[in-house]
């Protein structure tokens, strides 16, 4: 039994009778509206508890927080980034800022010298000396515009441990085999321009999160798994690559150890990576941090925490949850279990996590596209 299944065995126990009723008249009597957001609805560990962070940022997507403490996010349909202000320090936002609007789905940031990079599907576009200039953003630098306007185009992107800015080119499609997709690139960045680019992953299908380990610095990311096979597979994964040149299945082979019906023949699943852990099928797992804080018991420490953006490609729903996987020193993943649930009730969903993200203090942030909103959860003991 993993930590979180002990965990929640107390809280889950005490609710059980009421859950049921209280999930039946909320999916066949109140459709929730999106943007109405139900707190009490969400399940966590014994001893933790989730509060509204910051409303009304419409789209919520991916996360950066700057040393000064403003909190930049992209969106999605909406086309703005956003900056977050916790003026007073109180651990709730006093002010939501658009410092960017009329963008095609501007759903990656990343800062780096007190500079703004945002990801605009064939774009990456730079907002210099951003925190300076919140009431009045600067016109972007275009970094680049040459990437593919295709399926899965909207990006995640972070900067790595060695400077260079790392990007995924999702795959154009369902399932296809083409060259110049499916990949995590890296871009050397000089000036206003990029200077270097090189793949760091292939065969990876759709990853919309990704990080690094806080000790031995290896990068680690979710990948999207292929739909159409049914309900109960592929399996959506968490990968890590801690050197260039892997290659991870796709779209020949899917959660280590599934060929590809349309392109699996011929391969063997063993020429490929295999998942660190399998998760849900088609759960779309988005953001993935490691937790660093000090705030959350220690066997959180280092542990992976997962955005779980929620299926759509089955006959009955999951996800629609945060998840954590459980390592062990060598790096093996013990348990994935969920962390916090509860934004999907029967068949209807209240919210849909896109993003995580450790604060100073310990807390985890965790943005909601759906309800258009940012959570902070706490620990207290």
């Amino acid at each position: 039994m993993g930590l979180l299944t002990r965990l929640y065995h107390h809280s889950v126990f005490r609710c059980a009778l009421a859950g049921a009723a209280l999930t039946f008249s909320f999916s066949a009597a109140t459709h929730a509206a999106k943007g109405d957001i139900y707190l009490d609805k969400l399940n966590l560990p014994e001893g933790f508890k989730i509060e509204v962070y910051a409303e009304d940022v419409p789209n919520a997507r991916h996360m950066v927080r700057s040393e000064n403490g403003t909190l930049f996010v992209g969106s999605m349909g909406e086309g703005k980034v956003y900056a977050v202000l916790d003026k007073d320090g109180d651990q709730k936002a006093d002010e939501v800022k658009v410092i960017a609007e009329g963008l095609k789905r501007p759903t990656g940031v990343a800062l780096k010298d007190g500079d703004l990079y945002v990801s605009a599907i064939t774009s990456i576009l730079r907002f210099d000396d951003i925190e300076a200039n919140l009431d009045n953003p600067p016109q972007p630098v275009t970094i680049t515009d040459q990437f593919p306007e295709k399926h899965h185009g909207w990006k995640y992107i972070a900067f790595g441990p060695d400077g260079w800015l790392y990007v995924p080119i999702g795959a154009p499609c369902n399932i296809c085999d083409e060259k110049g997709y499916s990949n995590i690139q890296r871009l050397k960045i000089e000036g206003d321009k990029v200077a270097k680019t090189e793949t760091w992953a292939e065969g990876v299908r759709n990853t919309v999160g990704f990080t690094w380990h806080p000790e031995t610095r290896d990068l680690w990311f979710t990948d999207n798994g292929r739909d159409m096979m049914g309900d109960d597979i592929p399996p959506c994964e968490l990968n890590t690559a801690p050197v260039a040149g892997k290659h991870f299945g796709f779209p020949y082979c899917h959660g280590g150890d599934i060929l590809d019906p349309e392109f699996g023949e011929g391969k063997q699943c063993s020429a490929y990576v295999p998942p660190v852990q399998k998760l849900g099928p088609h759960v779309a797992p988005l953001g993935v941090k490691f937790y660093t804080g000090d705030q959350f018991p220690a066997a959180y420490k280092n542990q992976v925490l997962i955005a779980e953006h929620g299926s759509w490609n089955r006959s009955k729903k999951i996800g629609y949850r945060v998840t954590m996987v459980t390592l062990n020193d060598q790096g093996e993943a013990t348990a994935y279990e969920p962390f916090i649930d509860g934004w999907l009730q029967g068949e209807e969903a209240w919210g849909r996590p896109v993003d995580v993200l450790v604060m100073p203090d310990g807390a985890l942030l965790v943005s909601d596209d759906y309800a258009g909103a940012i959570y902070r959860v706490s620990y207290e003991q």
